[in-house]
Formats: C-alpha cells, structure tokens, sequence
C-alpha cells in the first residue's frame, strides 16, 4: 500500500456526478408512486420534480427528513406501518442530487414534463383553447403547452410548504417567477397584484418547449436571488406570502 503522501491531495472542487435516471427507471418511480395507499396522496413524477426545484432554491438547505413526507403525500401524512420506501427514497434522492448540482452550477436541465398524450390524467379540459362560442380562443395558449401544470403545482407545492424563496426580495422575484405562475389560475395567486401584473406583460409560450425552457430558465434566475454565486445583497423592504397551492 502507497504512502500517504504519495497519494494525491483530496479536490475540494471535485464533484460527486450522479446517474440520471434512465427511462426504466423513471417509470418505476411512478409505478412506486402509484403504489402508495389511499388516502394518501403521493405526487407524480412531474409534480415531483416541479417539487424539488422548489425545495432547492430556498435559500437555506432543506434537510431530506423535511421534505421526503411530501412525496408520498402532498400534506406530509405518514405513511402506513411496513410500507416500504426505500426504493423509491432512493430514486428520489438521485434526482435531488442531480437537480442540485444543475442548479448549484447554473446548468441547464430537462424538466420531467411529457406531453399530455403520455399522461394517465391529463390536467387539461377537453374543450382548452377553446372560446365560448365553441370557435378556436387566438387568446389562450396552445392547449399542449398545460402539459406543464403538474410540474408548476409540485412548485408551488414546495413554495408554500417552504416559504424562505418568497420571504426574499419581491421585486427580484416577480419576472421568474411570473414566468412560473402564469400557469396557474388568478385565484390561486393571493395578494400578489404585482406579480398578476408582471405576468400581464408576457406573451403567452408558443409551444411546450418555450415553455419548457422558460420553467428552466426561472429556476436559474430564481436560483441567482436565493443562492447568489457572489455576495448576496441585502433584502429590501418588500414582501410577500406563496401563492396557494393548487388543488
């Protein structure tokens, strides 16, 4: 066995990479999901993911035993006596740590959003994009592009569950965040006039990849305020509570 200092110094800068999960795998998180029993109400995996990039970007960490509960129900009831997590703990934590290091690095991701034919219960009615005289509304965005919903209430699920992100700088948060929550109903933004009017501005995303790419990008920018690479500033003077988390 070599010498102590014949062995390389340790790399503080060196980085644990983590396995992505592949399509299989992917598919049997959901399964897991899936299989949690009733009343309890796990997320999917979309909304999962939407979740951890919440609990990612409060601007202190949020340890595993906090958040974990959420994922086999959305108000953190305990699960039944026996039932095992282990696997699903396990492929969990893996995109957490993937997720993590995206955003840590200011790294692009793929968002696990899929298009609404894939989706056992698509969260859009039958009839969107359609104005009330049952002609195509040029107003509302590209029914595809609701694909996106489950992904933005697991992200507002974390948000109002953990509120240190939106106890930050209100006025750094409004243009990433608008470009989250202008997929969310109006009612469900409580006393948040400046950020509806933030979102008023915005064109609506042409497709589901601009609107993909936008979750991403917020995430980055929101990324910058709550866990700024160089020196954070100080917080100003306004504030304001989450939004409601969608039901």
């Amino acid at each position: 066995m070599p010498s102590s200092r014949h062995r390389p110094p340790p790399n503080p800068q060196r980085r644990v990479i983590t396995q992505p999960l592949s399509g299989a795998e992917l598919d049997e998180l959901q399964a897991l999901l899936d299989g949690v029993p009733a009343p309890l109400e796990a997320l999917d995996v979309s909304m999962l993911d939407g979740f951890l990039c919440g609990v990612l970007l409060q601007p202190h960490s949020v340890p595993a035993t906090r958040w974990l509960a959420h994922i086999t129900d959305a108000d953190g009831r305990a699960l039944p006596g026996g039932f095992d997590v282990t696997r699903l703990h396990a492929l969990v934590k893996r995109r957490h740590a993937e997720l993590a290091d995206a955003i840590t690095r200011r790294q692009w991701f793929d968002p696990w959003v899929f298009e609404l034919d894939d989706m056992a219960t698509p969260p859009v009615a039958e009839d969107a994009g359609i104005g009330p005289d049952g002609d195509p509304d040029d107003d509302a965005a590209p029914a595809a592009v609701d694909a996106v919903y489950p992904w933005v209430a697991g992200f507002a699920t974390a948000l109002e569950l953990f509120p240190g992100l939106m106890a930050l700088d209100a006025r750094a948060l409004n243009e990433p965040l608008a470009l989250v929550y202008r997929h969310l109903d109006a009612e469900d933004l409580e006393d948040a006039d400046e950020l509806l009017a933030e979102i008023e501005t915005l064109e609506p995303p042409a497709d589901l990849s601009e609107a993909v790419e936008e979750l991403v990008r917020a995430t980055l920018l929101l990324a910058d305020v709550s866990r700024p690479l160089a020196a954070p500033r100080g917080p100003g003077p306004a504030r304001r509570g989450p939004p409601r988390r969608p039901r």
